[in-house]
């Protein structure tokens, strides 16, 4: 090693860390060591080596520091403002990256960061840990989806994810013929460097912009969400058997003659779960049998590897993207009425209290009486439709025990501290060619209540069941909120008369539960519910049990939806092994392997899923404003920012006010008690606050929709 070189970095590190040198940047640190012009070039490598081993880091002014030798590997996440974040995998919360710290990267980038000097303290709370992108060590987007807009020799392709800030460059010769307007896949073949565009080669037209269906579809390509499975997968889901064969049914409970029936949405395809319901004394016995997916797709099969690439079903408002061919998930493992079927079955005996007292899980045989619809089953129990009551004659008594149990259920686990954040969903009605209808809040009855009741007490029931024996398994766990986030909620809702009590810098669920009840009718209702809802953490699949805090549960899984998640089918698998005297420890120890990444992989795929879902739902909804353009609705303040108010409707919609064009004052944003100020008025808007807004303007590529405020209609 060069003595020379390895002095100069001592003596750098020597001068950045004394007191009586305040920082510099590199060209001052350079006149300081009196560095000779022929050995600049020397003295610039010594710096990068030492911002590489993290000794020394720069500020976002370019002033070198002290550092602490701490580099860290993650994913980029770009936002459309330049900046963004990296997700390190064991960190609680991500890394902040100033966009003069991107240093390149894309979006979805695996990169090396630098830790920056420690976050300043704002309002009492720490701000969010500062990195620069040293290294990009491998690109995650390879394929870019934008509209094409051509030159005479060249073109480029316009990105629809606002993330990704620059256009593509395509030579007319890897443009496959696209004309203006054209929605494109481009591959990235360049991805550019300073003042360099990223060079690409469109490699699918999906049509025109304007072509219906090709605005979803799209967002289907953009988040790589697989659509047809491929013929080897075909094949073997069409090989398996129509009907349940005798052979099938040899060691399985016989549950054929048992009261059941399944209760899903009108018009769900995939019925994967069946209810029963019998009482003996005081005692509910209730039965959750699921479709016994596992039986038809073996581990490491071409079906199970497509599977476990999809990780979940996707629902997007105009089509659903299944985990498995329809083939499976619509046939021979969907529990229809009056037909023979495979499923593992959670048999619970409950007291009057809510405890399962006495459970077995088993792998059975069924025949599912009848299909009922949310709607049928909200009318029976809510409106005593007696046309209803009649059809379904035999299934009443049952129905009415069901909504009992439900209710004394519902009530155990608000008494350990439960959370239910009740935001409505949306329920978006297309015609033929994909344009919007109708928008709707989807709500929930005591239908959809009873049933997600039923799923999970099952679900924390095969959850304990397991952790207890040992097994390696997958879990569904939701974490303690981070201390900051509650410290801070703690201290806004302080200015509101209410308070949350923590112990050891942890909270119980149970004052989130309290606190939702204690806001609920009040004006700020909204706008609590919303900021507690924030300061959450994301639940998650993981193979250490460590509870779920949302449902104030230790144990939790998900076990009954085979059809449309991976981690049900997977501890299915699981179940049957231990359930046929399977799990031997060579079998434990090759479970024990493949669940981290299983469950890492699963949580991966969620999230793609639920952006897509949320992307589809913002497109099609900014399409129903799209021609209410001047029209005057009222709404609720959903969200106050730097840049600009958001209100929500009554039908879910949400637009934006931009601060710019808020009337009759200079408005700032106070962070402290989340509220836009006029700077001469005083004039406060609040989170929660109702408010009258006229539709300003449409732009359906960022799925984005402008209000003005107005004084009333």
């Amino acid at each position: 090693m060069d003595t020379m070189f390895e002095r100069r970095k001592e003596l750098i590190c020597q001068f950045v860390e004394e007191e009586r040198y305040v920082p510099m940047k590199e060209k001052e640190m350079a006149m300081l060591m009196q560095v000779k012009p022929e050995d600049k070039e020397e003295f610039h490598k010594v710096i990068d080596a030492l911002l590489e081993e993290g000794r020394i880091m720069k500020s976002a002014k370019g002033k070198l520091l002290k550092g602490d030798g701490t580099v860290l590997k993650g994913t980029f996440l770009a936002t459309n403002r330049g900046f963004g974040f990296v997700e390190v995998e064991g960190r609680t919360e991500d890394l902040f990256i100033p966009v003069n710290c991107v240093n390149g990267a894309f979006h979805k980038d695996v990169v090396q960061v630098m830790l920056r000097p420690a976050g300043r303290m704002n309002g009492g709370s720490r701000m969010r840990q500062e990195a620069e992108i040293r290294q990009i060590l491998s690109h995650g987007i390879t394929k870019i989806v934008g509209t094409y807009e051509p030159s005479k020799t060249f073109g480029f392709v316009l990105p629809d994810d606002t993330k990704i800030p620059f256009d593509v460059f395509v030579d007319q010769k890897n443009s496959m013929g696209a004309v203006e307007g054209h929605k494109v896949v481009v591959k990235i073949l360049d991805y550019g460097g300073k003042g360099r565009k990223p060079e690409g080669q469109i490699v699918e037209i999906l049509g025109h912009i304007n072509d219906p269906g090709v605005d979803i579809l799209s967002i289907v390509r953009g988040y790589e969400l697989p659509m047809e499975f491929d013929e080897r997968v075909l094949n073997q889901a069409n090989r398996v058997a129509h009907e349940v064969s005798e052979a099938d049914k040899v060691g399985r409970t016989d549950l054929r003659n048992v009261q059941m029936i399944t209760i899903d949405g009108e018009d769900a395809k995939d019925l994967d779960d069946a209810v029963s319901l019998s009482m003996e004394g005081a005692l509910y016995h209730l039965g959750v049998h699921i479709a016994d997916v596992a039986n038809y797709v073996q581990e490491n099969s071409a079906l199970d590897r497509e599977a476990l690439k999809r990780g979940t079903s996707v629902y997007l408002v105009d089509r659903v993207i299944p985990m498995l061919p329809h083939t499976l998930s619509n046939g021979i493992c969907s529990l229809n009425a009056g037909e023979e079927r495979l499923a593992l079955s959670c048999l619970m005996t409950i007291d009057q209290k809510g405890e399962v007292i006495d459970h077995q899980i088993v792998e059975s045989v069924i025949r599912v009486d009848r299909r009922m619809s949310y709607n049928q089953v909200k009318k029976i129990l809510e409106e005593g439709d007696t046309a209803l009551e009649k059809e379904y004659g035999e299934l009443i008594p049952m129905l009415k025990r069901m909504e009992q149990l439900a209710h004394i259920l519902r009530n155990k686990r608000h008494m350990r501290g439960s959370i239910d954040f009740d935001f409505p969903e949306s329920k978006i009605y297309l015609d033929k060619e994909g344009h919007p209808l109708q928008i709707q809040p989807y709500e929930r009855n005591v239908a959809t209540r009873l049933i997600e009741d039923f799923m999970l007490i099952a679900n924390e029931t095969v959850a304990q069941h397991y952790y207890w024996m040992e097994s390696p398994f997958v879990y569904r766990t939701h974490g303690i909120p981070d201390p900051d986030k509650i410290k801070k909620l703690s201290l806004f809702i302080h200015n509101f008369g209410y308070g949350i009590k923590t112990s050891q810098e942890e909270i119980h669920p149970k004052e989130i539960q309290k606190l939702i009840e204690k806001i609920e009718g009040t004006d700020e209702e909204a706008l609590i519910s919303r900021l507690t809802l924030r300061s959450m953490k994301q639940a998650k699949y993981t193979v250490d049990c460590t509870g779920h805090f949302g449902l104030a549960c230790k144990f939790y899984c998900h076990f009954t939806s085979p059809i449309r998640r991976y981690p049900d089918l997977q501890i299915h698998r699981i179940i049957k092994d231990d359930l046929r005297g399977r799990l031997s420890q060579e079998k434990r120890k090759h479970y024990e392997q493949i669940l981290p990444e299983v469950a890492r992989q699963s949580s991966i795929k969620e999230r793609r899923a639920d952006e897509a879902e949320r992307e589809t739902d913002k497109l099609k909804k900014a399409e129903y404003m799209e021609s209410r353009i001047g029209e005057v609705f009222e709404g609720v303040i959903s969200g106050i920012t730097s840049w600009g108010i958001y209100v929500e409707l009554a039908n879910t919609i949400e637009g934006l006010i931009p601060v710019s064009l808020l009337p009759d004052d200079y408005y700032y944003y106070d962070e402290s008690s989340y509220e836009m100020v006029g700077e001469d008025t005083g004039r406060r808007y609040k989170l929660g606050e109702r408010v009258f807004v006229k539709v300003k303007s449409i732009d359906r590529l960022n799925r984005t929709i402008d209000f003005l405020m107005v004084d009333s209609f």
